[in-house]
């Protein structure tokens, strides 16, 4: 019996679809420094196929809303997300680049990326047939690596249409307050806790914040708050981790915070072992050994 009983969750995700451009090093380059780095690799990513992937691997139905572009990597970046069950007749081709992401991660797992969104740029409107599939999901799941006044038109249709919002704002910007008035969850990490600050972590009624190897916390909406740690592994690569938490979390969200926060943390825990972002997301029942091993430890 996995974390997730009964149907499966319906979410749609708005966010973006990149080509990822991996290297391996030792150390990270310090600014103004060349050094010789050890693998490349290209992968496919970006936040929200990430995370639309990360949702359908745990066990729910998923449509993707996003765009790619008319260059080499649009077929493939397809391809990645139709092969992990991920719905995508939202996923618009445009003229232009897909959007890229360069990423070092060093001996450690530690990572450095710079992203240009070429295509995910694009998604400045929603269609009719868009809005719907916002509205008739169980919940919507956004990120800010597409435009901001897209997210918040996405979350506000949501918000009326009573699907829940949950929101991971990277890369981290100034969140308007219509977007903060319609959002149910927000997931992020310290560093990005501290960039928004508490006024705007107090407008939101659940924060839940990563810790990396620590796990993560919750804080309610009566200010009730929990720690999860997280499973004991050998990270190699932290890439895909956060996305994978987030769309584990969606997926466990109506469980309550307490079992969703344990979903979630395995789910980063195990894309911490392998090499990639979308390679690394494990699956449903992936997450359930996991849990069921580390409970019998």
């Amino acid at each position: 019996m996995t974390n997730v009983d009964g149907p499966a969750r319906t979410i749609t995700v708005l966010g973006s679809v990149n080509m990822d451009l991996v290297t391996t090093t030792d150390t990270l380059p310090a600014p103004g420094e060349t050094i010789l780095g050890a693998t490349f690799a290209l992968t496919p990513g970006g936040k929200g196929a990430n995370q639309a992937i990360a949702a359908a691997r745990a066990g729910a139905e998923v449509e993707f809303i996003g765009a790619v572009g008319d260059d080499t990597f649009a077929l493939e970046l397809r391809e990645t997300l139709v092969l992990n069950d991920v719905g995508t007749q939202y996923l618009r081709e445009v003229e232009g680049p897909s959007g890229v992401a360069v990423i070092s991660v060093d001996r450690t797992g530690e990572n450095s990326i710079i992203v240009v969104p070429g295509a995910n740029a694009t998604v400045t409107d929603l269609s009719a047939d868009e809005l719907s599939a916002v509205g008739q999901a169980d919940l919507l799941l956004c990120q800010l690596e597409v435009p901001l006044e897209t997210v918040t038109a996405a979350a506000s249709h949501a918000r009326a249409q009573g699907t829940t919002v949950m929101l991971n704002p990277s890369p981290v910007q100034p969140l308007p307050p219509e977007l903060l008035d319609v959002v149910d969850v927000l997931i992020l990490n310290s560093i990005e806790s501290a960039q928004l600050g508490p006024a705007v972590l107090a407008a939101v009624p659940h924060v839940v914040t990563t810790l990396g190897a620590d796990g993560a916390t919750y804080r309610g909406p009566n200010g009730e708050e929990l720690v999860v740690r997280s499973l004991p592994v050998e990270a190699i690569d932290t890439t895909g981790a956060g996305d994978a938490f987030a769309g584990a979390l969606a997926v466990a969200w109506e469980q309550g915070p307490e079992r969703a926060l344990t979903w979630a943390c395995a789910a980063g825990a195990i894309a911490t072992t392998r090499a990639g972002a979308s390679t690394s997301l494990p699956t449903e029942e992936q997450i359930q050994a996991a849990l069921t091993l580390s409970a019998h430890s």
